[in-house]
């Protein structure tokens, strides 16, 4: 009896310590160039209007300044990609290239277009996936800065 409690007891512990180390990697957060001043972001738009038409179907993607209707952000950001995962699921970007944003100068913004589902840095060509803002391709150690999205079936919230 001593036996079998004991391969169980064994087991159990074995589940945990894959949970605990499951969890722990699940949790980091990935790091932002300490040279990229944080901007202050506040959107409050209606995804499904015609407006943001492009963002009424889930894998559309839209940019936003500052200065569009329900958009406000800080002279820090350079635009944001706001991109619908799922239905009622939506990622947010800044459009500053995360490695290296001034190597082409103060203006060079990430684009999407024909690179979809990437958003590519046209001065370095490095490819980031729209899906968690990762790195894909090209040299750098940092991931696209994102933002929170929150979206309660009819207004999706985007702030930081």
């Amino acid at each position: 009896m001593k036996i079998v409690y004991l391969k169980m007891m064994r087991r159990i512990r074995i589940v945990l310590m894959m949970f605990v180390l499951l969890g722990a990697g699940s949790c980091s957060k990935n790091p932002i160039d300490p040279n990229i001043i944080p901007a202050t972001v506040r959107i409050d738009i209606y995804p499904n209007s015609t407006f943001y038409q492009q963002l009424n179907t889930v894998g559309g993607w839209v940019y936003v300044k500052n200065g569009d209707n329900g958009v406000y952000l800080s002279s820090e950001s350079r635009g944001v990609i706001i991109y619908r995962l799922g239905v009622d699921t939506f990622k947010a970007y800044d459009r500053i290239p995360p490695n290296n944003p001034n190597q082409c100068g103060s203006t060079t913004v990430l684009v999407v277009g024909s690179n979809f589902p990437f958003a590519k840095d046209p001065c370095t060509g490095n490819l980031y996936q729209l899906l968690d803002g990762t790195l894909f391709k090209g040299t750098g150690k940092y991931s696209m800065i994102q933002y929170h999205a929150e979206y309660d079936g009819t207004m999706l919230h985007i702030y930081n």
